[in-house]
This record gives C-alpha cells, structure tokens and sequence, in this order.
C-alpha cells in the first residue's frame, strides 16, 4: 500500500502506543477531530492518544489508501479493548510538508 510516510510513522506510534511518537507526526497547530471531540496542538493531541492507549490498547491495520496531491483517507481496522472491537475507521488527512495538519476520524460507512 502506498501512503505518505508520515501516515506510516504514525502507524508505526499507534502499534507502539507511543503518544510522543505520535504528536511528532504533527505541525505544531494541528487539529484532531475524534468522537465529536476537537483537539488542538501538539500537546492535546499527544494527551489525547495517550489516554485513549491507556483506556483501549489501540492497534491499527492499515486497509487502504486514497489520495489527492494534500489530503488522503486511510480506511484501517483498528482493535483494543473496547466494546465492538474490531471496527473500521476512516482517518481523513491533510498534510502538508510531511506533517499531519488535520485529522478527522469517522466510522467506515462500507
């Protein structure tokens, strides 16, 4: 699968559950958007990945990938410890410079 590097190393942080890892994959005014939940900056996004590792063991497998020259969605099967594991989750990206600037999270509508 073909995807920007920095989506790969964010794989990689969430595998290990490493929120400082993580947090480096994004500009320094990045927004999360999780769960209705918006989060801003480096420092609420690595406080937010870190809890939800605590709280879930999240894994993510990668499934696909479509993109534009800016954005991307990765589709991915994400298991942890939360009820109706395994799901599918599309991570909606834009990067720029190989820094994540926003992300949204929404279920998989498959």
């Amino acid at each position: 699968m073909n995807y920007p590097s920095v989506i790969a190393k964010l794989i990689e942080a969430q595998n290990l559950f490493d929120s400082n890892k993580y947090a480096d994959c994004f500009a320094e005014a990045a927004v999360v958007v999780d769960e209705e939940q918006t989060y801003s900056g480096k420092d609420e996004i690595r406080n937010w990945i870190n809890e939800a590792n605590k709280k879930y063991r999240i894994v993510m497998e990668p499934i696909a990938y479509k993109s534009t020259q800016t954005t991307g969605i990765l589709i991915a099967k994400i298991s942890g410890t939360f009820e109706g594991s395994p799901v599918l989750l599309d991570y909606h990206f834009e990067i720029t410079e190989d820094k994540i600037n926003h992300l949204e999270i929404t279920v998989n509508e498959i």
